[in-house]
């Protein structure tokens, strides 16, 4: 079994059975308006990284085939509850590093990371597996605060990075630093509300394009 410490936010380990309550309002209608803009197809494979307590699970469709992993045992229990309550059996869920994924290559459709690419420690890591795993032309959907162009907000935010990471999460990751010249095509990147602090990414996976050059 996974040694859950390395790779595990402070904030969610501690937190696990608050994180509903405090996160629901906040994350999941931007979640929820995400997946539903997706029109994910029928028996399309998707993986969501970091899948928590499951608070997306209600926002896939059930012709879908989806996979929630988690380092964090007692967060994928919460999710299990809510699988079982649910009656859902288009939904498994596996205890596994993000940086470490035991799937073979070109395994998914789509590649969901929802607020954790800025939670892990080696995002570049997480985007090569993710990357792997998901076949040429898929889709990586990410959801994160990302590192702001405007000068003084990036000043102001890292004043507080140093209180974040000791919470276990990163404030001052940007996208250029996330992407790092991977083959992906952008196709979508947006904000669901001017005033949020997070920003939506949806790329195509371009690698057999890298592997043919």
């Amino acid at each position: 079994m996974p040694d859950n410490n390395p790779h595990q936010s402070k904030i969610y380990s501690e937190f696990s059975h608050l994180y509903d309550k405090i996160f629901e309002r906040v994350f999941f209608p931007r979640i929820l308006r995400v997946i539903d803009s997706l029109r994910i197809p029928r028996g399309a494979r998707v993986l969501e990284l970091g899948v928590g307590t499951g608070l997306s699970l209600c926002a896939y469709p059930p012709h879908a085939d989806v996979t929630g992993i988690d380092l964090a045992q007692d967060m994928l229990d919460q999710a299990g509850d809510k699988i079982a309550e649910n009656g859902w059996t288009h939904i498994t869920l596996r205890q596994m590093d993000a940086l470490h994924l035991d799937y073979p290559d070109d395994s998914f459709d789509f590649v969901m990371a929802f607020h954790v690419v800025s939670v892990v420690p080696n995002a570049n890591q997480l985007m090569d597996e993710a990357r792997r795993v998901c076949r040429p032309g898929g889709k990586l959907v990410i959801i994160n605060h990302f590192r702001s162009p405007r000068r003084w907000l990036r000043s102001l935010v890292d004043l507080v990075d140093p209180v974040t990471r000791h919470l276990g999460w990163r404030t001052t990751l940007g996208i250029d630093e996330l992407l790092n010249n991977t083959a992906v095509e952008i196709e979508q990147q947006y904000k669901t509300n001017p005033r949020s602090l997070f920003t939506v990414l949806v790329a195509r996976n371009e690698k057999e394009l890298a592997a043919v050059g």
